[in-house]
């Protein structure tokens, strides 16, 4: 693990609490932060959040992102962009899988783990 990402990990559970990383036979690295609360509008109050980390780490950017594979809408639905039973590769389960992008261009001299799961939050924050 590269020592950016080891310090980024370190805000990340400074910030989230008991977010963890594995690393993958591509190189990739698996973050799962378990936990995260949720608004009402969602099946449960929290979840947990994973999200891969390419191997270019910072200069490529993060992209999606799973929930815990069970999580629907309060309605009983699927949210929008996302699909259900989607297997996170190489991390041997699957996710409530989320088709999520940031709505500007990647910054590695100021994006980090910790921004990106701020853009994780907002979605999630925003039931539907």
């Amino acid at each position: 693990m590269s020592p950016i990402l080891e310090r980024q990990l370190r805000e990340l559970v400074d910030r989230f609490g008991g977010a963890e990383a594995r690393g993958l036979p591509s190189r990739t690295t698996l973050v799962s932060v378990p936990g995260v609360p949720l608004p009402p509008g969602w099946s449960s109050e929290h979840t947990s959040v994973h999200f891969l980390v390419p191997v270019g780490y910072p200069l490529a950017a993060l992209d999606c992102f799973w929930a815990g594979n069970d999580l629907r809408l309060a309605s009983g639905l699927v949210p929008k962009n996302a699909a259900a039973d989607n297997v996170i590769p190489e991390a041997g389960f699957m996710g409530l899988w989320f088709s999520w992008h940031l709505t500007g261009p990647w910054d590695p001299n100021r994006d980090t783990l910790s921004s990106w799961m701020n853009v994780i939050a907002d979605r999630m924050r925003r039931p539907q």
